[in-house]
């Protein structure tokens, strides 16, 4: 009985999510033409905030923040752990700033979500084209750092199942390390709720643990990369120890 109140309430929240996007996603291609920008951003947010309201209201989804105190006041390279699609949506409300996601291009052909997407100031990289996909993200993402924006990389590249801990790839320590902006680590448990890949949302809480800036001067690339992946993992299994122990993972 209560996996099928879970089905319910998740099919009305998909179909919150499909009402809702059409006509933000028209509306933010349209007001494109004249309004780019923070303007134009601040409007596509409006819709994440429609979209976590409706996750609240309709599948019980919860969220509470510790460590907002350690963020910088200055530029930010943002790297976060990955577990569904709620962290993508409620970073923008979560952060103070303006943020930029570094996702595949692929996201674009998205109807109505990834047109908005397009016309906002983020970097989408083809990885098929490896180094030179490096090379633009290092650019794009220097330049957006000077602009104000705190770059978004999810740097295990996909989405992970809960308990699980994948390939932590090095290119947003490496525009840490370039730029010179500080590293922010962030541990969510979101596949608590909102498991990888999965239609079905449970009613619950995540937890959201924002860590410490890592200032990257004087460190190589794999120094940041490997502190940055050695906080978030433990601050993963500290705010969601049964999901890692080793019953879970048999």
């Amino acid at each position: 009985m209560r996996t099928i109140v879970w089905w319910v309430r998740s099919a009305l929240y998909m179909a919150w999510l499909i009402v809702t996007v059409v006509p933000y996603g028209v509306a933010a291609v349209l007001l494109s033409l004249v309004l780019r920008g923070r303007p134009l951003y601040r409007f596509c947010v409006g819709w994440a905030w429609l979209a976590l309201w409706g996750s609240r209201v309709l599948c019980g989804i919860r969220w509470r923040v510790q460590g907002l105190e350690n963020l910088p006041s200055g530029p930010a390279v943002v790297l976060v752990k990955h577990q569904s699609a709620w962290e993508t949506l409620a970073l923008p409300l979560l952060l103070p700033r303006a943020l930029s996601y570094v996702f595949k291009r692929e996201l674009l052909m998205v109807p109505f979500f990834g047109w908005a997407l397009g016309r906002l100031d983020m970097v989408h990289i083809d990885r098929k084209r490896g180094a030179q996909a490096l090379a633009r993200m290092q650019e794009r993402g220097a330049q957006l750092l000077q602009e104000g924006y705190w770059v978004v990389m999810f740097p295990e590249g996909t989405r992970t199942p809960r308990g699980e801990q994948g390939q932590y790839k090095q290119g947003g320590s490496r525009l840490a390390q370039v730029t010179g902006a500080p590293v922010v680590p962030i541990a969510v448990t979101s596949a608590r709720c909102w498991p990888r890949q999965a239609f079905i949302k449970r009613p619950g809480l995540i937890d959201v643990s924002i860590g410490a800036p890592i200032d990257p001067r004087g460190m190589e690339t794999a120094q940041i990369n490997a502190r940055m992946q050695a906080w978030i993992e433990a601050e993963m299994r500290r705010l969601d120890p049964e999901a890692y122990a080793p019953a879970a993972q048999a």
